[in-house]
């Protein structure tokens, strides 16, 4: 009888006690994915970029493949469902999509209450506008790889094609990943072609990222280049990659220089930029949906010292340094900066509170001021930019500040209104 009960009791506790402890497990990640979509619910962080997944509860199994898959963490199983619980985070990846075993993910732009502008691109990722292209980010693909498929694959569709009478057969604007890879598709096609940019360095989005953040990405084919592969890097060796690709093939990218306009002519753009105006067949858009840096619009920004964007917190160790915004962005600035010995950090936001920023980071704020690591002044606007200060309005005040760097946080003016203005078709996409 003894026997029997072991024979039974041993396989059973061989099953029970692995679904015990997996059980365990998943209530234990339910909780953790459940507290970061509250705290994104409670900062107003609920509305993706671009292109993001919607779950299907009906057919969802929670089997974790789709949280598993996504680089960015933006998913998670929250009673056995998928959840985007960290809308802010999705960039677009995708893989969560073909991760799903049951097909319960569909990949979509926009939502209910923020709708996403979309260009209308050909399968060769011309617009409507004939000779006009756009690929990358601002096509609302935001991953890496994707981009240099686009960038690619756009630029053979306009060698395909009989070369026109304008100077140019194509002007490139913007180097970030898709500008890279149709420079690079472009020389081996033999085009007479230019890109320009309008940063000091290419690498676009990537660019403009802090030191040391990771960069998600999947292997890639450049023309003349070849296949990298690589998957998780850290911005400043993707930018290595990116600087060794200019070394090594030296496709004609002017830096510094801005686009302004684009006119088209009896079938010939007339592309205007800060420096030069170039004729061209074609024109490629490879700019990304941030458009160009928000500006403040007051004396003295014109100044060398002023920035829209922290790269490194340690070249203002010992500064006075004024910050500008009231996002996500603008306080992980200051506080960076405040970490740095000797620093005098004064953050300036017009709002009368910080309303859609990550409750960490307020804490975080919060505890600086209280240390008088940090200065905040809400309710103000800079109102002049000198060379060893900046004066502030706050409230009906006007305050003077000692300074050497303004590094301003205010976003970007999105590129929608040029397009229209050029005649391009956008799609407002609401969860589509």
């Amino acid at each position: 009888m003894i026997y029997d009960l072991i024979y039974y009791l041993v396989p059973t506790l061989l099953i029970l006690i692995p679904a015990f402890f997996h059980m365990r497990a998943k209530k234990k990640a339910s909780a953790i994915h459940h507290a970061v979509l509250k705290e994104a619910q409670e900062a107003g962080l609920t509305e993706p970029p671009s292109l993001h997944p919607v779950v299907d509860l009906s057919i969802c199994m929670g089997s974790g493949a789709c949280v598993r898959a996504c680089p960015e963490k933006a998913l998670g199983i929250i009673k056995g469902k998928g959840v985007l619980i960290n809308p802010t985070h999705c960039i677009g990846h995708g893989a969560c999509a073909p991760a799903c075993p049951v097909g319960a993910i569909k990949l979509v732009f926009g939502t209910e209450k923020r709708g996403v502008d979309i260009p209308q691109v050909s399968p060769d990722f011309e617009t409507n506008i004939p000779g006009v292209f756009i690929a990358g980010e601002l096509g609302g693909m935001g991953l890496i790889r994707n981009a240099i498929r686009q960038g690619t694959h756009a630029v053979k569709a306009i060698t395909a094609r009989p070369r026109g009478q304008a100077d140019l057969d194509l002007v490139i604007i913007g180097a970030g990943p898709a500008g890279i890879s149709a420079s690079l598709a472009a020389k081996e096609a033999g085009l007479k072609y230019v890109t320009i940019e309008q940063e000091d360095s290419l690498g676009g989005t990537t660019y403009h990222y802090p030191r040391n953040k990771l960069v998600m990405t999947a292997p890639m084919r450049l023309p003349l280049i070849g296949e990298i592969k690589v998957r998780e890097i850290s911005k400043e060796e993707l930018m290595e990659i990116w600087t060794g690709v200019l070394d090594k093939a030296t496709p004609n990218i002017r830096f510094s220089e801005r686009m302004e306009e684009i006119a088209p002519h009896d079938g010939i753009f007339t592309v205007r930029t800060n420096k030069a105006s170039y004729a061209t067949a074609n024109v490629l858009l490879a700019i990304g949906r941030r458009g160009t840096p928000r500006k403040l619009g007051v004396s003295g920004e014109e100044n060398p010292k002023v920035v829209y964007r922290l790269i490194e917190a340690g070249q203002y160790q010992g500064k006075h340094v004024l910050v500008v915004g009231g996002g996500d962005s603008a306080l992980e600035a200051a506080l960076d900066i405040a970490n740095e010995p000797g620093t005098h950090v004064t953050l300036s936001y017009r709002g009368k509170a910080f309303d859609r920023v990550k409750p960490k980071n307020r804490a975080r704020l919060a505890e600086a001021i209280a240390n008088q690591r940090i200065e905040q002044l809400l309710e103000s606007t800079v109102q002049q930019i000198a060379s060893d200060k900046i004066v502030l309005r706050h409230a009906d005040e006007m305050l003077e500040r000692p300074n050497q760097a303004v590094i301003v946080c205010a976003g970007g003016e999105l590129p929608t209104p040029m397009l229209k203005k050029m005649g391009i078709q956008i799609d407002t996409r609401h969860g589509e």
